[in-house]
């Protein structure tokens, strides 16, 4: 999925921040992902790393960001690397949550 095909883009139009007409996204919002009972649990390996569990449990790495996004007190969201031994949710209801996504950053 690409997350940044649906985010529109704008020019600056204020001289006091930057250069005018440079393009930019406008800032995307992530869903809150409520618990499930079908939700899976891990505790993370050496060398485990987001995109790598994406791509184990959804069979694409872009999905990185349900992980990251359904923990966010375990998981830095700047990154993809997450410290041995750290319990994450691996959410099941990925479509429920890429809707979700897709509504909050509707134009």
């Amino acid at each position: 999925m690409k997350r940044y095909s649906n985010i529109p883009t704008l020019k600056n139009t204020n001289e006091n921040v930057g250069t005018l007409g440079t393009v930019y996204y406008r800032n995307n919002t992530y869903p809150e992902i409520p618990e499930s009972e079908n939700d899976i649990w891990v505790i993370t390996d050496f060398g485990d790393r987001l995109d790598l569990l994406a791509n184990q449990f959804y069979n694409d790495v872009t999905l990185y960001w349900v992980i990251a996004a359904a923990n966010p007190d375990y998981v830095n969201f700047g990154s993809l690397f997450i410290a041995e031994g750290t319990q994450l949710r691996i959410p099941t209801n990925i479509s429920d949550v890429i809707d979700s996504y897709n509504r909050l950053n509707r134009v």
